[in-house]
């Protein structure tokens, strides 16, 4: 046997050991609104923190910070990747539902129902600081920066939302397909990205957590960036992860698709 084929065989071997982690009413139908409760609950605490962050800090007089407002979205997406990312995947976003579908590990048949329950979840979150806060913080919504051109603001998304759709692809293969390194990889690009642009584009990456607030607090004049933007930064993001590993895997439809792991 040549080395080619005790490589291809291990692949496979690996390939259904994969396959054995997948619970078995995974394609249970009934278990589909388990799935897109958890993707509105998970998109709505993401929110909540997200824009949440602008508004405490509008009402606190600078009492949260811009480090602590864009450090505090990486935490909780990791703190969801950890408590549902078996259930739905814990994608909480339009563009990596897009992005998964796109690479292969998620149908299609699936995406309008996570994306609407994804935009359910931002818009109950939003309705939510509205509720107690009024408008403080424009309702935390994403916009360019003073100075920064719409066109800046939109090549900035389109960059940040390429990377982050590697970082969440990249750690949903092979042996990387861990919750610890997902949720910290994932986690960690948010907050590492909000450090450094925030400032310029507001550091969306998430058309749900910027159409949310937009819509809320009736300015949608720049909502475009922030919709076109991450969903071409997706698509970008899936291309490169197909010149960097090629065919998508079993692991990766796992991730994406969470496992309904009841154990």
């Amino acid at each position: 046997m040549t080395a080619f084929s005790t490589d291809r065989l291990t692949k496979e071997q690996r390939d259904r050991m994969i396959r054995k982690q997948m619970s078995p009413d995974f394609m249970d139908p009934a278990h589909e609104w388990r799935r897109l409760f958890a993707e509105a609950w998970g998109t709505f605490l993401l929110v909540i923190v997200a824009a949440g962050g602008g508004v405490v800090a509008a009402k606190s007089g600078g009492a949260v910070t811009l480090g602590m407002i864009v450090v505090a979205p990486g935490l909780m997406v990791m703190a969801i990747i950890y408590f549902m990312g078996t259930v739905s995947g814990a994608h909480l976003n339009p563009a990596v539902t897009l992005a998964f579908a796109t690479r292969g590990n998620f149908p299609w048949g699936r995406v309008p129902g996570y994306i609407l329950a994804q935009m359910i979840g931002a818009i109950a979150a939003a309705l939510f600081l509205r509720m107690l806060f009024g408008t403080a913080g424009a309702l935390g919504a994403t916009v360019p920066g003073s100075g920064v051109s719409n066109a800046t603001a939109l090549v900035m998304e389109v960059v940040l939302t390429a990377g982050l759709v590697n970082t969440i692809l990249g750690t949903a293969s092979g042996a990387r397909n861990i919750g610890a390194n997902g949720a910290l990889a994932v986690g960690g690009y948010i907050a590492l990205a909000g450090l450094w642009s925030a400032p310029i584009s507001g550091a969306s990456m998430n058309p749900a957590r910027s159409l949310a607030p937009d819509l809320i607090r009736g300015n949608l004049g720049t909502t475009w960036i922030y919709v076109a933007g991450p969903i071409l930064g997706a698509l970008i993001g899936v291309a490169i992860e197909w010149i960097l590993k090629g065919k998508p895997t079993t692991a990766g439809d796992i991730a994406a698709e969470g496992s309904l792991d009841s154990d």
